[in-house]
């Protein structure tokens, strides 16, 4: 799974570079490391963002929060930084031999998308799949309109729908991948 920080949407629908957080790059790959995902990747092209990515990392993987909490070590462990949605997709295919297929998230309905069980049933065959989450307002139109599965949006009870993305991101790994279902 992939956190774009670029190219992301702000509030007028402008394509922006949002800036990391320290409670997503924890959050979301303690959710990564609880469901089995193989890699979360931190996609930043600015050099700041991606110095912070590493000192954090660094701090809980090799620093003294290793030996402080090893659980929040093996989690973040699965971080890699890269520039862009293409470089983590020829870091999977040289992994895998595989170009994964790309499945984006989004808080707004689009036409052709994919719910929850029936994405359950196509990661039972062995493809590769590139889970994004979009920063910000969202991804970019053009990562939506490349992606070969949109996935429906998470729905409330309310009208309300402006979740953060590290809770979209555990409900949605917790559709794909839990044992509640």
């Amino acid at each position: 799974m992939a956190l774009i920080h670029h190219p992301v949407v702000n509030k007028n629908g402008e394509i922006i570079t949002s800036a990391v957080t320290n409670l997503d790059l924890h959050d979301i790959a303690r959710a990564g490391k609880t469901y089995g995902v193989k890699s979360f990747y931190v996609v930043t092209p600015l050099s700041d963002q991606k110095e912070l990515v590493g000192e954090i990392t660094s701090h809980w993987i090799k620093g003294a929060g290793a030996e402080y909490n090893p659980k929040r070590r093996d989690a973040l462990e699965l971080i890699k930084i890269k520039n862009s949605i293409e470089e983590v997709k020829d870091d999977i295919t040289a992994l895998s031999k595989i170009m994964p297929k790309t499945v984006v998230t989004c808080a707004s309905s689009n036409a052709g998308s994919i719910d929850y069980r029936s994405f359950r049933e196509l990661l039972k065959d062995g493809r590769t799949y590139l889970l994004l989450f979009g920063t910000a307002w969202g991804l970019g139109r053009e990562v939506i309109s490349e992606a070969d599965y949109i996935l429906d949006p998470i729905k409330g009870v309310t009208e309300y729908n402006h979740l953060s993305v590290r809770s979209a991101a555990a409900i949605i790994l917790d559709r794909l991948a839990g044992t509640g279902f």
